[in-house]
């Protein structure tokens, strides 16, 4: 499998190629399949953790009572109780533009079936459904682990991107990204890094960089 070192050096070659911009720019890790039979309904819906982040996941916590007092104090970007849950179900507007507004939700066991009842429909094929919380399990733990990590997500598809942080970084940390993604991912197919074609990086605006060795024999 390729190594972090030379994840590093492509991370470095992406910069170097592209010009400069009056925006910060992320860097993506892309990553293309091979020998995967797509059509038996391969997915992939993998919540990874970066070791470094400059920028954290948005985290809609969805929780009464102390949970969701503790969830506030521990400073979750939005905390949803039963009673405004229900009243976001009931407008398809306001449902959708909380469920595109965090990257990742949270839920009290308590609330799971709420949940599946008001968003279930609008949540599951986005691949965002909460993760369960049980009663007084760490919250703030919880949260701090999700504002770390970004969702993969691959349906029906031999190719999948993700974001691995952004150009004010340093390589190394990018890099060190980039590998627990490769990682993470490798992990879930079905013959591993065989199925791995190509690995690619590239700035939000820029041109691909391809791996400097190929992955596999």
């Amino acid at each position: 499998m390729i190594t972090e070192k030379q994840l590093a050096e492509m991370i470095k070659e992406a910069k170097a190629i592209d010009k400069e911009r009056k925006f910060k720019q992320s860097i993506e890790i892309i990553m293309v399949f091979k020998d995967i039979d797509v059509k038996k309904g391969f997915s992939i819906n993998e919540t990874i953790q970066l070791p470094k982040t400059n920028s954290p996941a948005a985290i809609c916590v969805m929780a009464s009572g102390d949970m969701g007092l503790k969830a506030k104090n521990a400073k979750a970007d939005r905390v949803i109780d039963n009673d405004e849950l229900t009243r976001i179900g009931a407008n398809k507007r306001e449902s959708r533009k909380l469920i595109n507004s965090f990257d990742f939700f949270l839920a009290d066991t308590k609330l799971m079936p709420v949940v599946g009842k008001v968003l279930g429909q609008l949540l599951g094929p986005r691949g965002k459904m909460p993760t369960p919380v049980p009663f007084n399990a760490p919250i703030d733990s919880f949260l701090e682990r999700f504002r770390s990590s970004v969702r993969v997500r691959v349906k029906n598809s031999l190719s999948m991107a993700c974001k691995i942080g952004d150009e004010s970084m340093e390589d190394a940390e990018l890099a060190s990204n980039a590998y627990a993604v490769l990682s993470g991912i490798e992990k879930k197919l079905p013959n591993g890094d065989k199925n791995i074609r190509k690995i690619l990086i590239k700035t939000t605006m820029g041109k691909l960089v391809k791996e400097p060795l190929v992955v596999k024999k």
